[in-house]
């Protein structure tokens, strides 16, 4: 069979999605070294890049307080740029991802920006409007570009969002998630990602409206937008982005072990793993090795999973 000569670029998440996750008493387990470890192996397989922290309050995520956040930065050290991913949610975020010095004058990290395309959820997870968050990021974006830190950026709910009080599902069209992507391309962002927040679309709707906004974009930046699964059965996460990649995305977010998620209740991700060896095994390249791929998964399964998992808060 001749093999497909195709690349895609896959960012693990573990790191900031599942350390959001974790409640402060379980913080002797997922320490400062173990994730330092973790970041440092990611790195040396191959990941297209790794996120590490969330620049929000410690009260809702006490992993990404301002102690640990500064100790595993210093100990993670300075990557290739783009390498590390750090995402802000506001203007205070911004303040503590410089004050922090995450920037290119030190680590090196990008910027991460994200906000919801529903409006209910974003004012659940931002606590504001969409417009009020997008105006923010412009700001935060213009003085980025000013001191060279690289922008990436995220789109919430791209594919719907179910409330969680009604059961209603409130779906976007593919219209206005392509004027998102042209708002953050034409701010600079190098990459902007779609997120299936709560794993409300099959392969085929997923298909089709990823489809539908390369359409309307012409096919323009396609090499630059993300696809970001979240699903409570991993199967089908990786069955949406197959989907994805048969229409041309080539970045996808994916978590060792498929844990992960959101504070606000979406449900775990694709396991990284698994993603690796589908790609691998049908020809397409990661630039990441499977088999050390499979012993990281296994170390953190023993090491933080089996540790943390049984006694978590539900």
């Amino acid at each position: 069979m001749k093999q497909n000569m195709d690349k895609v670029a896959i960012t693990d998440v573990t790191l900031r999605e599942y350390g959001q996750n974790v409640p402060s008493r379980f913080l002797h387990v997922f320490t400062p070294q173990i994730r330092i470890e973790i970041a440092r192996r990611l790195i040396s397989l191959g990941f297209e890049a790794v996120e590490v922290f969330s620049c929000v309050h410690p009260r809702l995520a006490p992993a990404m307080s301002e102690d640990l956040v500064r100790t595993i930065a210093e100990g993670i050290g300075r990557a290739r740029p783009g390498h590390l991913i750090t995402l802000v949610p506001n203007l205070a975020g911004y303040k503590k991802f410089l004050d922090f010095r995450l920037g290119p004058e030190e680590y090196s990290h990008s910027l991460g920006v994200f906000f919801s395309a529903v409006e209910a959820h974003n004012l659940l997870n931002l606590g504001r409007p969409i417009q009020e968050t997008l105006d923010e990021y412009k700001g935060i974006a213009r003085d980025a570009a000013s001191r060279g830190i690289r922008l990436v950026a995220y789109v919430s709910a791209a594919f719907g969002y179910r409330e969680t009080e009604t059961g209603k599902l409130i779906r976007v069209e593919a219209k206005p998630i392509a004027g998102y992507l042209d708002l953050l391309f034409d701010l600079g962002a190098a990459a902007v990602t779609l997120s299936d927040l709560q794993g409300v679309a099959d392969q085929e709707y997923t298909r089709r409206f990823l489809e539908a906004i390369l359409k309307i974009r012409k096919g323009k930046d396609v090499e630059k937008i993300g696809y970001h699964p979240h699903h409570v059965s991993g199967d089908q996460a990786i069955a949406n982005s197959m989907a994805a990649y048969a229409i041309g995305i080539r970045r996808f977010d994916a978590s060792l072990g498929g844990t992960g998620g959101c504070v606000t209740g979406a449900p775990g991700n694709q396991p990284t793993e698994r993603l690796v060896e589908l790609f691998e095994k049908t020809g397409v390249r990661t630039g990441v090795d499977l088999g050390e791929v499979a012993k990281i998964s296994r170390f953190v399964e023993q090491e933080l999973y089996s540790k943390i998992r049984p006694t978590r808060e539900t």
